[in-house]
């Protein structure tokens, strides 16, 4: 009995023993997960990246858009020689439909020289405008698209990147909503590349410099014809020669003064561009006209808390340009473009068309800037915290200096009919309406109508050797002013 004992006492200490062993062994409790918490020091919003002093904030929309009647983004209806808006035929699409995603992100950091912050913004869309296939599977150049809108860092003062001009207005060329294509002003809302520094003076004073990369055609280099190549076929699609630019030389060079506080903002803008051409002929032995400097001054005005209702405001703008047309006629306008429409005067169709540009220059010739002005506005009014209504309007003229108007209607005398004036000189006018649902946070329907004419300063008849992508024949056409509606229905989600 002893012995039993023994053995069973032995046993429970060897596996006391075993078990401690084991419990020695096992690894050390791993310690509370690091949660991400709020970061109050910029707004709603904003958490700590774990593990870092950096905020962080995602944000962007989704949003869906039906447009009726108008370009291919939501604009007037007009032609390029690859777009048939305006061609008024069987080739002319009455519908477009967009889907887009757009997300941004938006870090920032506290340190001894102020706050560094980061942000980036790319949209992705499938826009069906220009479809000529039915199976995108890819993002590329064709309608499935990515855009970079905004990509930048600042630091003490300075931004470094891509993001909008330090030139436009607040609203871009949206002063209540409106088309892509409303003139009077700048619009840099896809981005430009720069560098600027901005003073801050307190109570809302700021002054900003910035040098800017406006060489792409997208952004402030509008056309610099060289009238020499021009042909029949270019000039009555609103192309009056080559478009002559050299390579770059200088950044767009932009000044800025504002005041921004409860009652609204002002502010004055001021740029200058350089104009630097290529050669006269093919090659360099040809010659080249010497550069010129062109400019532009904008002044910009927000009232807000006027006595119609919370949260109306009135935006309002005007622009003067001499040699940097696209501070006027802005970065989402066409740069030349043409409209047919019902047939009269003894022609087949009448026809509009207008070429922008910042100069002209033919062989041997220097370069004649191109001077502009333009006016921009909207009111918004909120008739309750759901719904809201808004008018707007844009105005702008262009017009070719008289030793560049002389050169391209050498051109326009080949197509002329007896009685015919040549005049390249118009004017563009914009005025629309819009209402907004909001019923709940972060979500709005909107529809928005306005109404587009082109005011060309040419005149009388034209044997046009016809457009064969607007499916136009040769034919006498009557030149005369052009009229486009459009409407737009959008219902985007904010996150």
């Amino acid at each position: 009995m002893k012995m039993v004992k023994s053995l069973l006492l032995g046993t429970a200490a060897g596996l006391i023993a075993v078990g401690g062993a084991q419990a020695a062994d096992l690894p050390v409790k791993a310690k509370a997960v690091e949660y991400v918490r709020i970061c109050s020091l910029y707004g709603a919003g904003f958490y700590y990246i774990p593990g870092t002093d950096t905020c962080i904030k995602l944000g962007g929309y989704v949003r869906a858009d039906m447009l009726l009647g108008g370009g291919g983004d939501y604009g007037f209806r007009n032609s390029t020689t690859t777009v048939n808006g305006g061609s008024n035929n069987r080739l002319t699409n009455y519908y477009y439909s967009r889907a887009r995603l757009d997300f941004n992100i938006d870090t920032r950091t506290a340190t001894e020289y102020g706050v560094v912050r980061t942000y980036a913004d790319a949209v992705f869309s499938y826009d069906s405008s220009n479809v000529t296939g039915s199976n995108p599977s890819a993002f590329s150049t064709g309608n499935p698209g990515l855009g970079l809108y905004h990509a930048f860092i600042q630091f003490a003062g300075f931004t470094f990147g891509r993001t909008v001009s330090i030139f436009d207005a607040p609203w871009q060329s949206y002063p209540a909503g409106g088309p892509d294509t409303i003139p009077g002003g700048s619009n840099h809302v896809n981005g430009v590349n720069q560098v600027a520094y901005t003073a801050d003076f307190g109570q809302g004073i700021t002054a900003s410099f910035a040098l800017q990369d406006e060489t792409s055609a997208n952004n402030g280099q509008s056309n610099l014809w060289n009238v020499s190549s021009g042909t029949a076929a270019q000039f009555v699609t609103g192309v009056y020669g080559a478009n002559a630019w050299g390579g770059t030389r200088s950044p767009d060079i932009i000044g800025q003064v504002r005041v921004d506080q409860a009652w609204g903002l002002a502010q004055i803008s001021v740029a200058a561009h350089d104009i630097h051409a290529g050669y006269y002929g093919a090659t360099e032995v040809s010659g080249h006209p010497s550069d010129k400097w062109g400019w532009a001054v904008q002044g910009a005005l927000s009232i807000k808390n006027i006595p119609t209702g919370a949260g109306d405001v009135i935006n309002l703008q005007a622009v003067y340009t001499d040699g940097a047309t696209r501070y006027n006629f802005q970065s989402l306008f066409p740069q030349s473009f043409f409209m047919f429409s019902g047939s009269g005067n003894g022609a087949y169709q009448s026809t509009g068309f207008a070429g922008v540009a910042d100069g002209v220059f033919g062989t041997g010739t220097g370069i004649d800037t191109v001077k502009t002005w333009g006016v921009r506005g909207g009111y918004t009014h909120n008739w309750s915290p759901n719904w809201a209504s808004a008018v707007y309007g844009g105005y702008a003229q262009l017009r070719y200096g008289d030793a560049g108007k002389a050169m391209i209607c050498t051109n326009f005398a080949a197509i002329a009919v007896a009685g015919a004036t040549c005049n390249p000189d118009f004017n563009f006018a914009v005025v629309g309406a819009n209402t907004v649902w909001t019923p709940v946070k972060g979500l709005a329907f909107t529809a928005d109508v306005s109404w587009s004419r082109l005011d060309q300063k040419y005149s009388g008849n034209i044997v046009s050797p016809g457009i064969a992508s607007a499916a136009k024949p040769a034919a006498v056409y009557e030149l005369k002013d052009q009229n486009s509606v459009s409407m737009l229905l959008r219902a985007q989600r904010n996150f």
